[in-house]
């Protein structure tokens, strides 16, 4: 669904962060990306979903070259991307929220299965501000929910459990594993072992490198055997 060819990325003054990369994210997977910060993951992120521009190499989405597309255009095309600090909008209420993500307007029953989806209540949150009044964990739910709204073929987090309570956290991992079982294609930048722990693959990036990819069954053992949760120097073959 998603392929990467010989990608890069060097920051304006120097210093490369994402160092030849070459790799797919599989359709229909939850695919947990990993490793040690300032590896290089939300770099990552940010090149798939059009936020940076690379600096060599070729990105592509279901078969279409997107690499000079910018972060608008990807969008329209089916790639949404949820920062790791939501954004927080005064006067605009959680349906209002919703109801621009989906591009049109929105009856109960369907703010009721976009809120059911990340564990609100819809009487209680759709007329809400998405202010500085709603939690950590809410407006983390809120963002997702509005990533759901918007239907497109991939949706990428970026750390998702950032600022949140251990409860909101312990919703946002059943979150992820239902929209698991419907076979979303979900990127999770993560190092939390039971956010891995959902994952159908897991992709590991140290260095600005790929050090390990593959099922969570196999990479697994490597992310056990390391620091973490999340960490792993060195892929399965260096390991070997």
């Amino acid at each position: 669904m998603i392929r990467l060819e010989n990608v890069s990325w060097t920051l304006p003054e120097g210093g490369d962060i994402i160092k030849n990369i070459s790799l797919t994210i599989p359709k229909g997977k939850l695919t947990v990306v990993t490793g040690p910060n300032g590896g290089g993951k939300t770099t990552l992120a940010k090149l798939i979903a059009g936020l940076e521009s690379p600096s060599a190499g070729r990105i592509w989405f279901m078969g279409q070259d997107i690499t000079d597309l910018d972060v608008t255009e990807r969008a329209r095309l089916g790639i949404s991307f949820g920062f790791q600090t939501p954004v927080r909008f005064k006067g605009l209420t959680v349906q209002e929220l919703l109801e621009i993500s989906a591009g049109r307007a929105l009856d109960f029953d369907a703010l009721c299965d976009l809120t059911g989806k990340v564990g609100l209540c819809t009487v209680d949150y759709v007329d809400r501000e998405v202010d500085a009044r709603l939690s950590g964990g809410e407006i983390k739910r809120v963002e997702i929910a509005s990533v759901l709204a918007r239907g497109t073929q991939v949706s990428i987090f970026d750390e998702p459990e950032a600022g949140i309570d251990m409860w909101s956290f312990r919703g946002l991992v059943d979150v992820f594993n239902e929209l698991k079982q419907e076979k979303m294609t979900l990127v999770i930048i993560s190092h939390q072992q039971r956010l891995i722990d959902v994952a159908d693959e897991i992709l590991v990036i140290s260095d600005g490198q790929v050090r390990d990819q593959g099922p969570r069954d196999e990479v697994m053992p490597g992310l056990l055997a390391g620091e973490i949760a999340g960490y792993c120097p060195v892929g399965r073959k260096e390991r070997a």
